[in-house]
């Protein structure tokens, strides 16, 4: 059987709907309960045969992307080919329309497309249980940005458990000037938090049931992010941003993960214009994104 001329996987961001945060662990990381859902900006990686591993992209921002091997798409293809013992003899392309640093796991997304473009082109079959270790090795939201639609994430996130959705959900998401460290935003929130007894992460079972049952207005009302103020510290300027969309009418607002995009729940897709349009004549973000939720994880696109 020919081996494939190039493989294109469409993998999709993330917005944490709720990011319950433990206290630091001897190893560093915090205990999680990461609710995500994965919404429909993608990115898209190509890969294709090349005599060694090398990273191209293009898009919003894709001057801030590192095309070398701290890149999560180039570790990505390391480490699939170091579990079959070949050379990682691979380019990767990256289109990106994920906002770069933002919050929504680009990168994560990228090392995720990656294993999975790399493992049709090489003709591996890696079995999915495989692939979502090799995904845990790389980082904490990349076995998320595998499988896509809802799930929670306990550990450091990458132990998940899928969760079922009723409907979907309409968001605008206001993408900042610059990004934020993630490294520096927990290490603000482990600031913010010394001296407090920080509780067990735990998902909220009214989230959960909203998400179940498709209830907007409920998920609003559950929507939560403990890295925000952390977040906020470092940037007050978003709260600007977060007041702009509600003052628009979008139904919730909050930092999206570690940010610092913003992202604001919306009751319909008419809503969701309106919000963003509002949002970009602010002048509080550099741009605003429509999106529904859930979307599909990583997904091998036609040839």
């Amino acid at each position: 059987m020919t081996a494939p001329a190039g493989v294109t996987v469409r993998v999709p961001a993330k917005v944490n709907v709720q990011l319950a945060v433990g206290a630091a662990r001897p190893d560093g990381f915090h205990d999680l309960a990461n609710v995500f859902l994965a919404v429909s900006l993608y990115d898209e990686v190509t890969a294709t045969p090349a005599d060694e591993l090398t990273i191209t992209c293009e898009g919003p921002d894709a001057d801030k992307v590192p095309l070398d091997r701290t890149n999560l798409a180039a570790r990505a293809a390391e480490l699939l080919a170091a579990r079959h013992g070949i050379s990682p003899d691979v380019h990767l392309h990256i289109a990106k329309d994920i906002p770069v640093a933002g919050g929504m796991a680009g990168g994560s997304a990228d090392g995720a497309g990656a294993l999975l473009a790399c493992d049709a082109l090489w003709g591996l079959d890696t079995p999915r249980d495989v692939l979502l270790e090799i995904c845990a090795e790389l980082g904490s939201d990349v076995p998320f940005s595998l499988v896509g639609g809802a799930a929670l994430g306990i550990g450091r996130g990458e132990r998940l458990t899928a969760l079922p959705v009723g409907g979907a959900f309409h968001w605008v998401f206001a993408v900042a000037d610059g990004g934020l460290s993630t490294p520096a935003v927990y290490g603000e929130f482990d600031r913010l938090t010394e001296g407090v007894d920080v509780p067990e992460p735990t998902a909220s079972p009214v989230l959960l049931e909203a998400l179940r049952t498709g209830d907007t207005n409920a998920l609003a009302g559950a929507l939560a992010n403990d890295l925000q103020a952390a977040a906020l510290s470092l940037r007050p300027s978003l709260a600007a941003t977060l007041t702009a969309g509600t003052e628009a009418g979008a139904l919730a607002a909050l930092v999206s993960g570690s940010g610092p995009t913003t992202a604001f729940l919306v009751k319909d897709a008419e809503a969701a214009e309106s919000v963003a349009t509002a949002l970009t004549a602010s002048g509080t973000c550099r741009t605003a994104r429509v999106a529904t939720s859930p979307a599909p994880g990583a997904t091998v696109l036609p040839a």
